[in-house]
């Protein structure tokens, strides 16, 4: 049912490249906020000077929309909240802290990271949990004076409740967290500088985010988030506590969280590929959902259609680059003819394409290119698969040479010839059978015969269907690639 009340958001940070965990988050926000009729709010984390990158963010932006992954708020598109870019709100969250600490919801702590660091150490040694012990949760003036005076710099934490907290969450169900397992916590550094503890919430509350759906890692944050949730409600700053969904790990190899290390987790790969946007997200939402028991192939427009958040998997999902290539490989095929010779096209100019830009036939390419479809896993395959038609010799593949050229395909490929040349070039039936006939003269079945056919007119082993393609290079090309191999064959 329509929900236009829903707000979510996608808030990255920009650092490095944008990797498919983080496509797969941003994913599920919009396909729930386009399920809803609501609004998708993107926010970008650049509060760490250090790590942030103006190239990261264009980058965010760009793999995006490249995604076809719109947003309603945001960079470039505004919104009632602006700005977006947490470094353009330092102001927004050094008000909200202010507010927090004279209202008693937080406090400076003087504690020292080497204090701090002993006492984690006695708490594990004696079995205790190690988190922050409260050491400066009520100090008196005196007190904090008296750490002043001695020159130490405070941090503020967030004083967190004494009882449990008790949440439903939308992947995982009713959650409990004690008190032993969430201590205070920081929420500014002794610079000034907000912590993304305090940003996060207090943008989503400003924002009137209604689902917060994000990373399993960030699970154990929200108890932290739900407790200044209602000091920001108190303070009549949030409105309401947002509903949290927390998505499932995406495992790699070795059982290992997919991480941005990893090379197969970088979007970029995938694009410079040539995966389809549609391909890509259509695999990366099986990622945690599932469409159907018995269909694994859907389009954007259905996912949003079927998706709802309370479908989605708690268990790990692991990743599974083959999967991914399949079912790529079923949305090239289901791209009229037209929307695929444009999608290739990329891939047959520069750097791609390893022949003369002059050499390009644009007929010879609109008459193979519906063969090229079928075959496809990705749209960088192309180059290789057509690079025949456009060279003015084939490549020079050694492996696929030696692997075509056994003992007597001199002969073959000189009765091939003499039966090619007198086909009928209108029939690519015809000049299989050509092909076929030789074979036979030989002791040899059609698959064994057309392999040094192959090899000498496109250089390679593995290609597109042969005799159609002998049928668009055209005769005289054809039987001159043959005579060049009969050449080689017995220099």
């Amino acid at each position: 049912m329509a929900n236009a009340d829903v707000r979510v958001r996608f808030c990255p940070s920009p650092t490095g490249n944008p990797h498919v965990g983080l496509v797969r988050t941003a994913l599920f926000n919009w396909a729930f906020a386009r399920h809803h009729q609501g609004t998708m709010v993107f926010r970008i984390e650049d509060t760490d000077a250090a790590r942030d990158s103006e190239e990261s963010y264009r980058q965010l932006l760009d793999s995006l929309r490249w995604l076809g992954l719109d947003w309603d708020e945001g960079p470039e598109v505004g919104g009632p909240h602006a700005p977006y870019r947490q470094s353009q709100r330092m102001d927004i969250y050094r008000d909200v802290a202010d507010k927090l600490l004279a209202g008693g919801y937080a406090y400076r702590c003087y504690c020292t990271a080497t204090e701090l660091d002993e006492r984690r150490e006695a708490a594990r040694a004696a079995g205790r949990p190690s988190g922050y012990d409260g050491t400066c949760r009520d100090l008196t003036a005196e007190q904090r004076a008296a750490y002043e005076e001695e020159g130490r710099e405070a941090i503020v934490r967030f004083r967190m409740p004494d009882e449990p907290i008790t949440f439903t969450d939308l992947v995982r169900g009713e959650l409990t967290f004690t008190p032993d397992n969430v201590p205070d916590y920081g929420i500014v550094r002794a610079n000034g500088a907000p912590l993304y503890t305090l940003v996060n919430p207090v943008d989503d509350a400003l924002m009137e985010i209604t689902h917060v759906l994000r990373g399993e890692d960030l699970l154990s944050s929200t108890p932290r988030q739900i407790a200044l949730y209602k000091a920001l409600i108190e303070l009549g700053i949030a409105k309401s506590i947002p509903a949290f969904g927390h998505l499932p790990y995406v495992m790699g190899e070795g059982n290992k969280k997919l991480s941005k290390r990893d090379p197969q987790s970088s979007l970029n790969l995938y694009r410079e590929r040539g995966f389809l946007p549609e391909g890509l997200l259509n695999y990366l939402s099986l990622l945690g959902w599932s469409f159907s028991a018995d269909r694994d192939v859907f389009t954007v427009a259905e996912m949003v259609e079927k998706f709802d958040i309370a479908d989605v998997n708690a268990n790990p999902a692991r990743f599974d680059l083959k999967k991914a290539e399949a079912i790529n490989a079923d949305h090239i095929r289901m791209l009229d003819v037209k929307a695929f010779t444009a999608a290739c096209e990329p891939w047959l100019k520069a750097p791609h394409a390893n022949w003369e830009p002059e050499d390009f036939d644009q007929a010879a390419w609109e008459a193979i290119a519906p063969y090229a479809q079928t075959r496809l896993t990705v749209l960088s395959d192309i180059t290789a698969n057509v690079d025949f038609l456009f060279r003015k010799e084939p490549v020079e593949d050694e492996a696929s040479w030696q692997k075509a050229m056994k003992e007597g395909s001199d002969a073959l490929l000189r009765t091939a010839r003499a039966k090619l040349e007198a086909a009928d070039w209108t029939s690519a039936e015809s000049l299989k059978n050509a092909v076929l006939a030789a074979g036979e003269e030989h002791g040899l079945k059609l698959g064994k015969a057309q392999a040094p056919v192959r090899v000498a007119v496109t250089g390679r082993t593995v290609g597109l269907p042969l005799f159609e393609s002998l049928e668009i290079l055209g005769k005289d090309r054809t039987l001159a690639r043959i005579d060049a191999a009969l050449a080689k064959l017995t220099a």
